[in-house]
Parts: C-alpha cells; structure tokens; sequence
C-alpha cells in the first residue's frame, strides 16, 4: 500500500526510535514523515524519508501544540503525533483536545499514564494483581536513607522521568545500581540538591547480566482489547548513561509467562495503545519480573517492524482505516552493534547457535532510505558502540552480575541521540 495520503506522521524526538517510527510508516505506506527535534541530530540527518523540523523549544507545550498545528495546516491529510519519550506522552495526552480537530493521539488519558508512569504506582499495580516485581521502597530526593528493608546492592531510578529530565548533576544515570547505604545516601542527595524532590524508586537488584533482561510490547486498541504482544530476549544492553539500559541486540520470539502477565497488566488498566515492558528473569528462578511499563513504543522499536508487526498498521487499523493488518511475527535477531561484540559478550551457546540462524536487522539500515552521508555515518555510529562498550559495558560473566554501578559521569548532551 504506497502513497497513501490518509495520514501523515509527526514524530517527536531525534533518537533512533523517532527514525524508526518515520521508517515503519515509510515501509507500510510510502509516506514521508515530519520529525520534530529540540537540535539536529544524526540519527534524522540527510534521511530521504523525513522532514526534520528543529525547535529548541519543543518541550514547552504550547509551543508543541502551534508546531503540531502549523504542521497539520500543510499536511496532504489527518496528522498523527507520535513519539518515543515519555515526558511528550504525557504532554500530547494532556494537549488531546487542542489537537483534536487537526491530530490523532494515540496515547492513554493522562489519568492512566501518571497511574503507570508514576514508578511507585505501578509497583503497588504489580503487588495488587500478582505481577512478580522486585521488593520496592521509596526515598524523595535529598531525604535520607532510613530504614530501608531492602538487601544491597539495589536499583535506584527516578519515580517522575519528566521531572528527572529537567535536572543535571554529576554521576546522573537513566539507572543506577547501587552498591551500600553510603553510595544511597549520596545519589538522594546529589538529586535533592540537584532540585529533584520527587520520588526514587529502590528496588532489590534482581541478579543476571544483560542476558536476563526480556522486552515485551503490547497494543490494545480503543475498546482494551489485546490486538498484539510480541518481545524477545535482549541480548545486550547499552550502558552509557544516556542511554542506559536500551537494547542494543534483541532476539525475538515467544515469552510465555513475560507475554501472559503483560495481557493481564493491560487487560486490568484498560490500557489502550502501544505498552512496552522491561523485564528480567532472575536466574534462580526462571521468572521474569516487571520492572517498569513504558506507555509507548520503545526505542528499540524496530524489533516490532522487522518481526511483520509493524505498529504504524495498528495506529492506522484503530484510529482511521478499521482494517487490522493479519501479522504473523517472525523471529529475528535486532542489533545496532556489529556481529563480533555479539561474539564477545553473548555466552551461551545455544543462544549463540540461534543468533546465527537468524536474519539481522539494523533499524538505521534502511535500503530505500540512502545517501553517501547517511550511508557513511550509519557504519560509523555502529563501529563506536565498540568504543562505547569498552569505555561503559561493565565487566560480567557467564550467568554472573555486572560488576560496575551505573552511577558514572554523563557524556555530552550531543552524544545522547546517537545510536
């Protein structure tokens, strides 16, 4: 179906998740995408298939609405506002009614989205219904440590993204494993003084290298019923802390007990949209818990794409054909990093065995999206993950735990839309 003039995407966003969505619309219906990004970034640069907006202002609301608006205004039909952030989820879900007679949002009520972006709710959510999720306190910023009923090391990670986003310190991280009571006590202080008072989520550290971590997707269409559900087992994770714990090699395929309580998650809620989960099994278990619910698709959003389960058909199918796609997933192997460091950190030799047997796909490496500049830097940004894991990855072990805190200096706010 090429050229199909019944929509048009806005995307928010400069990583490789934004490139992702404007390449599954591309793929489905031929349709070039406007990409919005506060700076330019490399990721949407010298691309034939987006119309890269640049507004330093994107994260003030009205600012996005008029942009939306003034896009919409152009646009050959019906806009759709999409994103991969959380913090404009939330400001697309609060805006609904300023777009609506010129956008489709295809995102929850905000209601529901502080109910599951609120890291405590969802943790109280998971205890409710039986979803196994880490042991959890929670501690504001620059609170002390107190009784804390919990075994070190543990995970500390802001309760309110959007909150965590407007605020710098050193040693800032997306996550931060940490050791004892005094490396806690100085991460709650340096994000008080930092102007972060809202919540630290503290979780018990479930035990495993990257290899344990599971994603799991799911779309929901506007009456809650489950359309779609489909993860894999990540492989390797990226450890730089703007980017700390994305994806960075997924294997798909079938999760049975992570697919069968995402069901029950999003059944309970009355979600509607995409969901997207981390999980990881603990290896003395088997079982996957929970860690958080993202109300989007995630970065990694490709590994949807490149199984047939395209979610630019499921937006579509919900919100303007009525025509559900008939997707059968297919089982492939997603990476943004080259074959040899999959060599180096994957150690189980039947997932090595799998990895071999699948067909590779790079959500940058797109064949109907080529330029010599395009083309150079997509190789380029692959090699540095090399560098990047020799300078971030902590060391591990067949089966064993990392051996570095995620609580390191930040790299340049230019590196951090860089695939």
């Amino acid at each position: 179906m090429r050229n199909h003039a019944a929509v048009h995407p806005v995307i928010l966003g400069g990583d490789a998740g934004a490139y992702s969505l404007a390449r599954a619309f591309h793929e489905r219906y031929g349709v070039r995408s406007t990409v919005v990004s506060i700076r330019p970034t490399p990721n949407i640069a010298h691309s034939t298939i987006i119309r890269n907006v640049v507004e330093p202002r994107l994260d003030d609301p009205a600012v996005m609405v008029e942009l939306i608006r003034r896009v919409a205004a152009a646009a050959p039909g019906p806009v759709i506002a999409l994103t991969c952030v959380d913090w404009y989820v939330r400001a697309l879900a609060a805006h609904r009614e300023l777009l609506a007679d010129v956008a489709v949002v295809p995102y929850a009520p905000v209601g529901l989205l502080d109910r599951v972006m609120d890291k405590r709710r969802f943790s109280e959510l998971c205890h409710e219904i039986g979803v196994p999720h880490p042991r959890t306190e929670v501690r504001d910023g620059g609170e002390p440590v107190g009784d804390l009923d919990l075994r070190f090391p543990v995970i500390a990670k802001p309760g309110d993204n959007t909150a965590w986003h407007r605020v710098s310190f050193r040693g800032k991280a997306k996550v931060h494993l940490v050791q004892d009571r005094a490396e806690l006590a100085a991460l709650l202080d340096a994000a008080g003084d930092a102007g972060y008072r809202r919540p630290m989520i503290v979780q018990e550290y479930v035990p495993g290298d990257d290899s344990q971590m599971r994603i799991m997707t799911t779309y929901s269409d506007r009456a809650g019923t489950v359309r779609m559900a489909w993860g894999g087992r990540v492989l390797l994770e990226e450890h730089t802390p703007g980017t700390l714990g994305n994806p960075a090699a997924i294997l798909t395929g079938r999760l049975g007990q992570v697919e069968a309580d995402a069901r029950r998650l999003v059944e309970h809620l009355g979600w509607t949209g995409f969901a997207n989960f981390d999980v990881k099994v603990d290896p003395r278990t088997g079982v996957g818990h929970f860690l958080e619910l993202n109300p989007r698709t995630g970065r990694s959003n490709y590994y949807l794409t490149a199984s047939g389960l395209n979610p630019a058909a499921f937006w579509m199918a919900d919100h303007l054909t009525g025509r559900w796609p008939l997707m059968e997933p297919l089982e492939v192997l997603y990476r943004i990093v080259p074959s040899f460091l999959l060599d180096r950190y994957v150690h189980d030799e039947s997932v090595r065995a799998a990895v071999r047997r699948a067909r590779v796909v790079h959500p940058l490496k797109y064949g109907r999206d080529l330029s010599p500049r395009r083309d150079a830097w997509v190789r380029l940004a692959e090699l540095n993950q090399v560098r990047k894991f020799a300078q971030h990855h902590p060391l591990q072990e067949q089966g064993g735990v990392t051996g570095r805190s995620g609580a390191v200096e930040p790299l340049p706010s230019g590196e951090r839309d860089v695939a």
